[in-house]
């Protein structure tokens, strides 16, 4: 083995368990150090760890990529899925409009405007792109 390769054996011991992610434990562990890293570097390109910042974020994505996938929904699915959670109807989203503008756009007869959307993101403190 040459000196090269066992430096980075050495090395390695140390490295990789901050890059491995293999189960719910590693990944919980890799998210914490990952907001840590975040913290600390933000978007500083300069800063001696943003490639680890880089690397373990990607590692992350892959993850729960892999074992969260997002599934794909309308924003009219996101409402419903949202007025059920909150134990809310037609008529307590006033912000949207009357309960029967609420009922058409809940049954695909209209489609959320801008405006209805900037609202019900601020009403249920989500980004207005999960109705879009």
């Amino acid at each position: 083995m040459t000196l090269v390769n066992e430096e980075l054996q050495v090395h390695w011991i140390n490295i990789a368990p901050l890059l491995i992610i293999r189960n719910e434990r590693e990944y919980n562990a890799a998210v914490k150090r990952l907001n840590e890293l975040l913290d600390e570097i933000g978007d500083n390109e300069k800063h001696p760890l943003y490639s680890l910042l880089d690397t373990l974020g990607t590692l992350v994505y892959a993850y729960e990529e892999e074992h969260y996938p997002i599934p794909d929904v309308t924003g009219v699915e996101v409402l419903r899925f949202l007025m059920d959670e909150h134990g809310l109807t037609q008529s307590d989203l006033p912000e949207v409009g009357s309960q029967g503008v609420v009922s058409e756009i809940l049954n695909n007869k209209r489609e959320l405007n801008v405006r209805q959307v900037r609202l019900l993101a601020q009403k249920f403190k989500v980004s207005s792109a999960v109705f879009v």
